[in-house]
Parts: C-alpha cells; sequence; structure tokens
C-alpha cells in the first residue's frame, strides 16, 4: 500500500505541518501520519498568532519560505503591532484568528502541496536498524519505510488530562493519548521527563455583558505576517478586557484542597510565563485583581477563549469563580478548563539541525523538545523538515545562527542550555535583538530559503527588489537638501530644533521625533521621490536610519562577549547583591553557580541583560 518515503511526519500540529510542507516543497516524498484528520493544525489553546518575540519567529517563517504566515493573514479577525511605543527592534506583530478557518487553510495548503500523503493512524514504534531510522509501525498493524522519520507529537505522549479530582488520558480535549513511542524511545536510551500545560474554559459569548468590558480593538491599519501579496483584512473583531477580583480569588481558594497541581497529582513543571490562574493568586498574594483578555474564536462562532483564565480547578469551582467577574455575571461554559501533563525529552540530546544524537535519522520538533507556544513549534517544525528533507537527499546540514535568527536564538538555547520548564521566546533571549526585527526577516533569510529550494523565486525576487528600494531610498536622503524655510514649521511643530542651513533629510530623520510621516512631509521633492516606493520599502529604510549607531553598538558588543567568554566568576559570588538581575536570572545562577561568564550565558532563564549585569559588576 505504501512506497518508501523520504520523510515520515508524525503529528500534524504545527510543527508536523510547517515540516512535512517544508519537505516536500524541496522535493521529498512525504508521509504525513496523524490520529484524527479533523484535527489537522488544531490552535489547541489560544487563537492567536505572534506576540512578541512569536511575531518575528513567524515572519521568520515566511521568509524562509514557511506557511505559518500565509495561513495566519488568511484566518486573521484582528491584527495589532504591539510594542509600538517602544523601538522597531520591539515591534512585535499579533493577530486573533478564526480557529476553525486557521485548521482549514492549513489543510487546504497542505492537500495542495504535491510529494505530501496522508495516514490516519496512530505510530506505535520507529523501526531502527543499527541505530538508523528506517521506518514506522502504526496501531493499525502497517509498518511504513523511510528513509527519516520527524516526531512532532504536541502534548499526546502519554498524555493525561486533569480537572480537578478527575483524571484521564488524553492529549487533547475528547481526544486520546499516544502510548508506546517514549517507552520505545527511553528503552533506545533516551532521557524523558513530564512536563504540563493547560488551557482556560470556553464560554457562551452570547451569556457576556460586553458593555461591563474594555474594548480592544485591532489597529486600525492592520499589518499582516506574510512578505507575499496575501489577503489585506477588510473589518476586524474587537477583543475585551476585564479583570479579576478578590471574591473570584477566594472561590478559586476554596478548590485548592481539590486541585491537582496544589495536591501533587501533575509532577511535570508548567509554563513560568503562562501560569494557571490559581497559581497566579497562589504566588501573587499581595495582587488583588489579574487581568483577563476575552478573545471570540473565529467570525461565525459564539465560542470565546477566557485568556488568563487557565485552570486546573473542579469545574464547578470554575464557574462559580467566573461568574464573579465584569461582564461574566450570566456566563455559560461549553467545557472547562484542564491541565494536560505529557513526556517531552531534554533537547540537550539534539544535534543544531535537530536529528537526535543517539538515531540517525531521526528528528525531533515542538513541544516533545520541552517548548511551549505555536510558534516555538512551527519554526522547529520547518528546520527539522529542510533537514530532514537535506538528510534524505545527502545534502548538507542547514541551520541558523543566534546572529540570523530568533529561530537560531531558539534552537540554540534547547540544545546548549537544554530546559527544565516549557521554553518560551521572549526579544530578551535574543543578543542581537537589534539586528532580528521584524521588519528585515526577509533581508535577513529569504535568500537563505531560496537557495535551498524553499523559498519561491517570486519571493526571492521581491526580497531583492526591496532591498535594492531601501539602498537607493538611503543614497537619496543622504544626497538631497531641504532649505530651512522648507521644513523649519514642520519641526517646530514637532518641537524639534530648527535648521539653519541646507541640510539632508538622512540627517534630519536620525531625531526622535521624526518618522516615516513626518519625512514625507519634508517638501516637494523629498515627498515626489519617496512616492516611488512602496510602504514597506521606506519603512525599511527609515528604520535603517534610525538604527544605523545602535547596529554599530551591538556589533561591538558582540566582539566584547567574544573577548569575555572566559572571565572567571567567582565560585561563591553572592547574585543577592545585584538588584538589577530578573529574578528568574538569580534563581539559575545561585542553583547552577557557573563558573564563567561563558557558561552563565548558556544556562537557562539567564537572559542577556543579566550577563550584562554580570559584565559591569565584574567591571567588563
Amino acid at each position: 500500500m505504501f512506497n518508501k518515503y523520504n520523510v515520515i511526519v508524525i503529528g500534524a500540529g504545527h510543527a508536523g505541518c510547517e515540516a512535512a510542507a517544508a519537505a516536500a516543497t524541496m522535493g521529498s516524498s512525504v508521509l504525513l501520519i496523524t490520529m484524527n484528520m479533523q484535527t489537522i493544525a488544531q490552535m489547541s489553546c489560544n487563537p492567536a498568532m505572534g506576540g512578541v518575540a512569536k511575531g518575528q519567529i513567524v515572519r521568520e517563517i515566511d521568509a524562509l519560505g514557511g506557511r505559518s504566515g500565509i495561513i495566519s493573514d488568511k484566518s486573521m479577525i484582528q491584527f495589532r503591532m504591539l510594542n509600538r511605543s517602544k523601538g522597531p527592534a520591539m515591534w512585535s506583530p499579533r493577530c486573533q484568528s478564526d480557529r476553525m478557518m486557521f485548521a482549514a487553510e492549513w489543510r487546504k495548503h497542505l492537500e495542495e502541496t504535491p510529494n505530501i500523503d496522508f495516514w490516519q493512524d496512530t505510530a506505535k514504534e520507529l523501526i531502527v536498524k543499527n541505530k538508523k531510522v528506517v521506518g514506522v509501525k502504526t496501531e493499525m498493524g502497517m509498518e511504513i519505510q523511510a528513509q527519516t522519520v520527524v516526531l512532532t507529537n504536541g502534548t499526546f505522549l502519554n498524555g493525561r488530562i486533569f480537572i480537578g479530582e478527575k483524571t484521564f488520558g488524553g492529549g487533547r480535549t475528547a481526544e486520546r493519548a499516544a502510548t508506546g513511542l517514549t517507552e520505545q524511545l527511553v528503552q533506545l536510551g533516551f532521557e524523558s521527563g513530564r512536563m504540563k500545560t493547560g488551557t482556560p474554559p470556553r464560554i457562551d459569548g452570547r451569556s457576556l455583558n460586553y458593555n461591563r468590558m474594555e474594548a480592544q480593538p485591532g489597529d486600525d491599519q492592520p499589518g499582516k505576517f506574510s512578505y507575499l501579496d496575501t489577503p489585506a483584512l477588510m473589518k476586524q473583531r474587537n477583543c475585551w478586557i476585564t479583570y479579576t477580583n478578590e471574591e473570584v480569588h477566594e472561590i478559586l481558594r476554596t478548590g485548592f484542597e481539590r486541585s491537582p497541581m496544589f495536591t501533587g497529582r501533575i509532577k511535570g513543571l508548567g509554563p513560568r510565563y503562562c501560569p494557571s490562574v490559581e497559581d497566579k493568586i497562589n504566588r501573587f498574594a499581595d495582587k488583588d485583581r489579574h487581568q483577563i483578555f476575552v478573545e471570540p474564536e473565529g467570525w461565525d462562532t459564539v465560542e470565546v477563549y477566557v485568556n488568563g483564565f487557565s485552570t486546573s480547578l473542579p469545574e464547578d469551582v470554575q464557574i462559580n469563580a467566573l461568574r464573579k467577574i465584569s461582564g461574566f455575571e450570566n456566563a455559560k461554559m461549553f467545557r472547562p478548563g484542564y491541565a494536560v501533563e505529557y513526556d517531552y525529552f531534554p533537547p540537550t540530546q539534539l544535534k543544531q539541525t535537530l536529528e537526535t544524537q543517539l538515531i540517525d535519522g531521526l528528528f525531533f520538533a515542538g513541544q516533545i523538545n520541552g517548548t511551549t507556544g505555536y510558534e516555538e513549534a512551527a519554526c522547529q517544525g520547518l528546520m527539522a523538515g529542510i533537514n530532514a528533507h537535506n538528510k534524505a537527499k545527502d545534502l548538507g546540514e542547514f541551520t541558523l545562527k543566534r546572529s540570523e535568527a530568533y529561530i537560531g536564538v531558539l534552537i540554540d538555547d534547547l540544545i546548549t542550555k537544554g530546559t527544565e520548564e516549557p521554553y518560551r521566546m521572549f526579544t530578551s533571549r535574543a543578543e542581537y535583538r537589534t539586528l532580528l526585527r521584524q521588519d528585515n526577516a526577509d533581508l535577513r533569510l529569504t535568500e537563505k530559503g531560496y537557495g535551498i529550494g524553499l523559498a519561491s523565486q517570486e519571493r526571492y525576487e521581491r526580497m531583492q527588489t526591496k532591498r535594492a528600494g531601501v539602498h537607493e531610498i538611503l543614497e537619496e536622503l543622504k544626497r538631497m537638501r531641504v532649505n530651512p524655510e522648507e521644513v523649519n514649521g514642520l519641526l517646530e511643530s514637532l518641537g524639534s530644533a530648527p535648521i539653519r542651513e541646507k541640510t539632508s533629510p538622512y540627517h534630519i530623520l536620525k531625531r526622535p521625533e521624526m518618522n516615516l510621516e513626518e519625512l514625507q512631509k519634508l517638501g516637494e521633492t523629498v515627498t515626489g521621490y519617496l512616492s516611488r516606493f512602496d510602504q514597506e520599502t521606506m519603512e525599511e529604510a527609515v528604520i535603517s536610519v534610525k538604527y544605523e549607531s545602535y547596529v554599530e553598538k551591538e556589533q561591538l558588543l558582540v566582539e566584547k562577549m567574544e573577548k569575555l567568554e572566559n572571565l572567571s566568576i567567582h565560585p561563591q559570588f553572592d547574585y543577592d547583591r545585584l538588584a538589577a538581575l530578573s529574578f528568574e536570572g538569580r534563581e539559575k545562577l545561585k542553583r547552577v553557580r557557573p563558573q564563567t561568564i561563558g557558561q552563565a550565558s548558556r544556562i537557562s532563564g539567564v537572559s542577556p541583560s543579566d550577563i550584562s549585569i554580570l559584565m559591569v559588576y565584574l567591571g567588563r
């Protein structure tokens, strides 16, 4: 029934979809095995893509030729560029998605991609010969041969769901767990562990009073993720903000004695930066309220996602507490929140390509590596799919450096530092975030994607046109001169000092008060010239001018970091004396007691800013 495949991908979540699409696009024959064809690309948790650092990852996936950005653009119901009040390196695109449309668009894309076959079944065992994977055995008794295998099992490996005192097997609500693979991998010599994640209750939006909440609309001019001409978002749906209160907290506390987290029935560690609501009120007892984001699940459904209220407390406690939140007084629940505990494999057992060190041709991607989040999973799937294809075709390895992409930062963190808790990407994890902006992901990565046969000719040509346009704008802005009488009125209106002689627009643009909108008002010559270019190219040019000195400083920091790699730290160094260290950084440094700055920089949870603080204190 089956031919021998170049690549078998097990699991059709965000990692599995990107892995299958990448390998097939590059020319491999691919089999995508999933337990349920109806849940391909399911958004298991919140109906959203992107966010701080995550949005940068989605744009990097798109720049390389991946699909997540395209799918997000086609299924979004709201778009916001986060952190606009900060510098461009912090700008992060985020969208609310139509949950059902997102999954449908992904399945459509996969079915339209040549070289992908599908099989609904459960992978029970890997076929391994001489420490090399050669195929897969399924629950239905199929033995399918392959040159490489990518495991993207999500939360399904021995998954167990918890709601109060109730517990049952499952990787997601109403879906059974996958068994057998963990046990085999442990027998093969792999180390495994347990992690935990959770999700909030889903609510009937018809039962909510939105007049008692604060509206959170999308951007007036919504952007997008993909560098291609994906559809523009013409209308948007509001999200809403409300808050918990002391009465809510008191009701939640009544369920603590039945909480699987507090009674110790859940052993795995949950995500530090997305804790359950019971964990929040326990850890932050001094806070009398916590923010709740009320997120619609799509265009044509009343189902609502209660972001910030993840919980595994008993369902009666959940609904009683919810009904004390402003706007939720008459709330009706579609289904309760729950926690899920699952197996993962510490990622220090991987190569930089995401191939395992123990078994040749076997790749891991997504939550199996201890990460959390759709975006983190998707980029791992993309990289694993690329390298599984290259392995099958006897091509070279494809990797990204920390200085080239957030994807490179993520993978390097995982394989060098490992993780004992679900790993989430933040901008603070990247030393070179001035370089790794969301606006220039195509300039950084599309040529690489094109070179390996993943990014299309169209993408490559669009990137080349943009690069040439940015260069031309910068050179012309340096050459041009504007007179004081042309621009001083504008400068004074912005609270900026007037000029006394002819000055280049390039020089004026360096002022913090100036942006693209104001630049286009610097006389008819400038306005007429810039009108030849699209918005994206102009914005890229403006950001390049603004960040020129910062980029130079960052490159000097890179050189300093290389020189200080072996700077020693006293074994009894008192980290509590450094108040500026992050709480997590101080905690991890005290536990590990690194001998050098280099070792400290590789500890999971110690950010580049923590390292900078240490270097300053040490006089370097």
